[in-house]
């Protein structure tokens, strides 16, 4: 064997050397990772605490990721603060309900949906139409769930928070009044409340804007039942012309009564 030779046998055997050397090596690498993963599994099985630090971790991770890429903090829980659902899953009189408040009153059809659902699953309780409930909601507030009026009256049923805070108590306190729903369920229970006390609802629609005591409503009632009427029309599926939503504010008649001969009930 010539020089030549030799060296090309030694090339040989180092680079086979190097060869079984990286092979180990990476093998030994891979089996190390593979044993961590696996004890790093058990040991989040047997420990809840330690697969919940994890799982934080994890997900806060993941939410600084989603903050750089799109520049808005995440908040995955905020669709369930959001009061609104699909007109089209509701029954076929109160969608109609429904879309003809959102045209009339230039609401989102969603947030109405959701307040129409509502107001048909009180009504079905209580033995209020669902229909005079919107209508309510619709001369006191125009279905803006952030009103209030100079005598305080705040929310969608425009309910008089001050003196029906104990009411909100169930809710989480007086600021409840601006959250739709509880503020629907508020307002369902003091008109409940003032129809029982009149025996009618002509007469509790005066109780409930505090204008029992007077000798008219400021045309309150007048306006609600007629609201009552056309939507009850809406629910039996007639068409009737659509009619702009007045622009001046239900009358608040409560500044008028006074203190001696009756609390209000509502603005």
């Amino acid at each position: 064997m010539n020089a030549s030779e030799k060296v090309t046998v030694g090339l040989r055997s180092l680079a086979s050397v190097i060869a079984r050397g990286f092979f180990e090596i990476t093998h030994s690498s891979f089996a190390l990772i593979g044993l961590t993963v696996i004890f790093a599994a058990i040991a989040l099985t047997a420990q809840p605490a330690l697969r919940q630090i994890g799982e934080v971790k994890l997900f806060s991770w993941l939410q600084t990721r989603q903050v750089e890429l799109t520049g808005l903090p995440t908040e995955v829980e905020a669709i369930e603060r959001a009061t609104a659902s699909n007109p089209r899953d509701l029954p076929k009189r109160q969608a109609a309900v429904a879309f003809w408040l959102s045209k009339k009153y230039s609401v989102a059809p969603e947030p109405i949906s959701a307040l129409v659902s509502e107001a048909y699953q009180i009504g079905q309780r209580t033995k209020i139409d669902p229909t005079l409930i919107l209508a309510v909601m619709a001369i006191e507030s125009g279905f803006n769930p952030f009103a209030q009026s100079h005598v305080g009256a705040q929310g969608l049923m425009q309910v008089m928070t001050t003196i029906h805070s104990e009411k909100y108590e169930n809710f989480g306190g007086k600021f409840a009044a601006f959250d739709p729903l509880s503020n629907l369920r508020v307002g369902v229970k003091v008109l409940e409340d003032c129809i029982k006390r009149a025996g009618s609802i002509q007469g509790g629609l005066r109780y409930y804007v505090g204008a029992a005591n007077l000798d008219n409503d400021g045309g309150y009632a007048a306006k609600v039942m007629a609201e009552y009427a056309r939507l009850e029309l809406i629910a039996t599926g007639r068409v009737i012309q659509q009619v702009e939503p007045s622009t001046s504010p239900a009358p608040v008649l409560v500044k008028d009564i006074p203190a001696e001969m009756s609390a209000p009930l509502n603005s």
